[in-house]
C-alpha cells in the first residue's frame, strides 16, 4: 500500500470519528431497546420480546443499545399520576426504537401482549411530548397493560439522541396515557374512540393556545357529543387536566424539539457524507 493511500485511510478515519455526535455509535446509534425489568431478568421472556422485534422490525439485535426501565423508574411516574406502585416482577413492557425509519413517528404495538394502550395512544402521547420521528416497536412477554412502556419509549430516545426530554413533558406525556388507561379500564369506551376524541380537543386547544381548565371541559363535552361517548364526570375532569397539563408545558415541547431536530438533522447529513466518502 502507498504511503499515500495510508495518510488517505487515517485522515477518513479521524474525520469519521468527528463527524458522529456524541451519545452515538457507528454501528447502533439508531437503534435503542428498553426491556422491563421483569423481562429482562428472565431470559425465556427476554428471547420472547426479542423474536418479536426481530420479525417485526426485520433486524439483527446484534449490538444494540439496551436499557433496563425498573420498577422504581415506574412507580416515580405512577406515584405522582394514579397512586400506583409496581414490584419488580411487574415490569414486563418492552420497546425497541429505530431512528433509521426516520420520516415519520410510527408505531407498532403487540396486540397480542399490550391489552390497554393502543398504537395510536403511544402516537398521541409521544407527539404530545414532542416526538415526531422514528418508528417505536412495543411488546411484552406476557399480557400487559402497556402504561409503563412509554417511560421506556422516552428513554430510548434520550439514549439514542443524548437530548434529555424536560421533566415536566415527561410527566404530562405519561398523565395523559394513564388517564386514558383508566378510563378505558372502569368504562364501556372503546380505546379507539377515546383516542380520537382526546386527539381531536387536543388538536383544538393546541390551535386556539387555550389553557382554561374549564373551557377545555367545554371542548371535551362538546367532543364526546360528536363521538357519541358516554364519561363519567370525573373522566371529563381528568381528561381536561392531562390536556391542560400538555398545553403548559408547549415551551418545554419546542425547546425539546428544536435539540432533537437539530441531532437528526446533523445525523442525517453526516450519514450522506460518510457514504461519499467511504465510496
Amino acid at each position: 500500500m502507498h504511503k499515500n493511500s495510508i495518510i488517505i485511510i487515517i485522515l477518513s478515519i479521524t474525520i469519521i470519528g468527528m463527524l458522529i455526535p456524541a451519545g452515538f455509535s457507528a454501528n447502533d446509534y439508531q437503534i435503542v431497546i428498553t426491556y422491563g425489568e421483569t423481562t429482562k431478568n428472565n431470559a425465556e421472556y427476554k428471547n420472547t420480546v426479542d423474536s418479536f422485534f426481530e420479525n417485526q422490525a426485520h433486524m439483527d439485535l446484534k449490538g444494540v443499545n439496551s436499557k433496563i426501565i425498573t420498577a422504581n423508574e415506574v412507580n416515580k411516574i405512577s406515584s405522582t399520576i394514579t397512586g400506583k406502585s409496581y414490584n419488580s416482577n411487574q415490569i414486563f413492557s418492552s420497546a425497541l426504537v429505530d431512528l433509521g425509519d426516520n420520516d415519520n413517528l410510527k408505531v407498532s404495538v403487540d396486540k397480542s401482549k399490550i391489552t390497554t394502550i393502543t398504537g395510536d395512544m403511544y402516537l398521541s402521547a409521544l407527539k404530545s411530548a414532542g416526538i415526531t420521528n422514528g418508528h417505536v416497536y412495543i411488546t411484552s412477554p406476557v399480557t400487559a397493560t402497556g402504561e409503563s412502556a412509554l417511560a421506556g419509549i422516552m428513554n430510548s430516545y434520550e439514549v439514542a439522541t443524548d437530548v434529555e426530554i424536560p421533566a415536566p413533558v415527561k410527566e404530562a406525556a405519561n398523565k395523559e396515557i394513564y388517564t386514558q388507561a383508566e378510563i378505558v379500564k372502569e368504562s364501556n369506551v372503546s380505546a379507539d374512540d377515546l383516542s380520537n376524541l382526546v386527539d381531536d380537543v387536543k388538536e383544538t386547544v393546541k390551535e386556539e393556545n387555550i389553557t382554561d381548565h374549564q373551557t377545555i371541559v367545554n371542548i371535551i363535552n362538546n367532543t364526546t357529543i360528536n363521538y357519541n361517548i358516554n364519561l363519567t364526570y370525573n373522566d371529563i375532569e381528568n381528561l381536561a387536566e392531562s390536556i391542560e397539563q400538555i398545553q403548559n408545558v408547549q415551551g418545554d415541547i419546542n425547546s425539546y424539539q428544536t435539540e432533537v431536530n437539530d441531532v437528526l438533522n446533523t445525523t442525517t447529513s453526516n450519514t450522506g457524507f460518510l457514504d461519499g466518502l467511504f465510496n
